[in-house]
């Protein structure tokens, strides 16, 4: 039989903050004082019970009533929180203050208290037949050449060159290394290697290292001395001095194909280069038309947010930056990046990192604000179709139907976001439907394609009924493994996107003293 269902009420508060009473009803709470008793059981001892099977009420009376609830009341504060949030249908900005109530006796329902920002309200402004800029796509010449110049780099290879020559930056050098710390007699861990490739120039080696290789020739002794930075990755390493005896074995040049219609044919099945040139102009032009979609609705939704009224306070917006930079460092977490780590790459405190995003926080919120009026104006609800058609790319990928993980989203209590954001994205196709476009200045040029570009502006091989057989090239060699490459790069860090939070979920530890 299910627990009861958890009350909540929303009370507004000045300064788009509301306090939120939430009651746990008895029975839901005894099951979880039962949960936690039975869990703190199985790792007691006690005489005449085996160890596991102490009956729950034996482990509250010997730990106290009191430490069992309140251990109960901090493992489900979270779920409980998020819960509050979906009943109250607030959305949330930034973390709550959480204040638990008085623990309660047996039989009992337990209430909690939270304040916390929410989305501000818009008072809607003409929002209809609104003119926005929108300026033509275009494939940018220089932006066609870098992606010539990256296929001609792929499609390169490695020739050794003669004994006499001496590598250069760009050269890549073959070579056996022993690094020892200074003082000690001993290789250190990790500080041996043979046939090593590295490309000098790259900056992937300690600072210093590939410098002192600059000149060398093939068969060459070079001793190499460097200082390992005192963030080094093996700590152990870290801002101590090191000599490497390095021997040269080989030195290899890059040599890159003619740019010719042989190199379209090879590398692109093209017939020609003038062929070619139009593939990637045709590729670059598609995705700036993508790009130029996407700012002529944010113009738009811009416009609109001008012609509104929306009163945003501080403390909203920096709870929005506090939630996006927590987002972003989470998300660094999984590749290795600590929350100090990241603010030591990034020069800049936390408080820093906060106001620099302010302004977009506030925009965000803005945007958000005028969204949810206009959602409310027009009535606009998302059909089960919608959601379903909006699920389909992720059920693919997951093996699913549809309705199935719309279900999955559902028992989650991930469903009203999905219905929100598309409840968004049908506002802002409102918008766009009744507006219209003006004419704007070109971009900018851009040096180079963005990551998310490449794949999509890569030429696409032309069929052939025979196409020529390829020359093998040579593979793009990686970088030596040792010394440390990578640690040696400082990442960058992931943009933080500017989409909907979810409920922020509190900890209960951060709550304990109110208890």
């Amino acid at each position: 039989m299910p627990s009861p269902a958890l009350t909540a009420t929303a009370t507004e508060l000045e300064e788009s903050r509301v306090r939120v009473e939430a009651t746990v009803p008895a029975a839901t709470l005894e099951e979880r004082v039962g949960q936690v008793a039975r869990s703190l059981g199985r790792d007691m001892k006690m005489p005449g019970f085996r160890k596991g099977k102490i009956p729950q009420q034996v482990v509250i009376q010997r730990l106290g009533r009191e430490t069992v609830v309140d251990e109960a009341i901090r493992a489900a504060i979270g779920r409980w929180y998020v819960q509050a949030v979906e009943v109250t249908g607030i959305r949330t900005v930034g973390d709550p203050d959480l204040k638990l109530g008085e623990m309660p006796q047996a039989g009992e329902d337990w209430t909690f208290t939270f304040e916390i920002g929410v989305r501000p309200v818009a008072t809607l402004g003409t929002y209809k037949g609104l003119e926005a800029p929108r300026r033509a796509p275009v494939a940018d010449p220089e932006m066609v050449e870098t992606q010539l110049a990256e296929l001609r780099e792929r499609t390169s290879k490695l020739e050794t060159v003669d004994e006499a020559a001496a590598a250069a930056a760009g050269d890549f050098v073959t070579m056996d290394y022993v690094g020892k710390v200074d003082g000690e007699d001993e290789p250190f861990d990790g500080g041996t290697g043979s046939d090593q490739l590295i490309e000098l120039g790259s900056g992937r080696l300690i600072p210093g290292f590939e410098e002192q290789l600059t000149g060398a020739k093939a068969g060459d002794e070079v001793t190499v001395t460097v200082n390992f930075p005192d963030d080094y990755q093996a700590e152990h390493l870290a801002g101590k001095p090191a000599t490497f005896a390095v021997t040269v074995t080989d030195v290899r040049r890059r040599i890159l194909p003619e740019l010719d219609d042989d190199f379209a044919s090879d590398a692109a099945g093209f017939d020609t280069l003038a062929e070619l040139r139009e593939d990637i102009a045709t590729r670059i032009k598609d995705m700036d038309e993508q790009r130029t979609e996407a700012e002529f609705r944010e113009a738009v939704l811009d416009a609109a947010v001008e012609q509104a009224t929306v009163n945003v306070p501080e403390a909203l917006i920096r709870g929005r930056s506090g939630e996006l930079l927590e987002r972003m460092l989470h998300n660094l977490e999984h590749q290795g990046i600590n929350r100090e780590m990241y603010f030591q790459l990034s020069g800049k405190t936390e408080d820093e990192l906060l106001e620099e995003s302010a302004e977009d926080s506030e925009r965000t919120l803005r945007r958000e604000a005028v969204l949810a009026a206009i959602i409310e104006a027009e009535q606009i609800v998302p059909s089960d179709g919608d959601v379903l058609d909006a699920l389909q790319a992720s059920a693919a990928r997951e093996g699913l139907q549809p309705e199935k993980l719309r279900e999955r989203l559902e028992k989650a209590g991930r469903l009203d976001d999905l219905l929100d954001d598309l409840a968004q994205r049908a506002a802002l196709d409102l918008l766009v439907e009744h507006a219209t476009a003006t004419d704007a200045p070109p971009a900018k040029p851009q040096k180079a394609a963005a990551a998310s570009e490449e794949q999509a502006t890569k030429p696409k091989p032309k069929p052939k009924p025979k196409p020529k057989p390829k020359p093998k090239a040579e593979a793009k060699p990686k970088a030596a493994a040792k010394p440390k490459a990578d640690a040696e790069a400082a990442p960058k860090a992931a943009k933080p996107k500017a989409a909907k939070p979810k409920a922020a979920k509190p900890k209960a530890d951060a709550a304990g003293d109110d208890a």
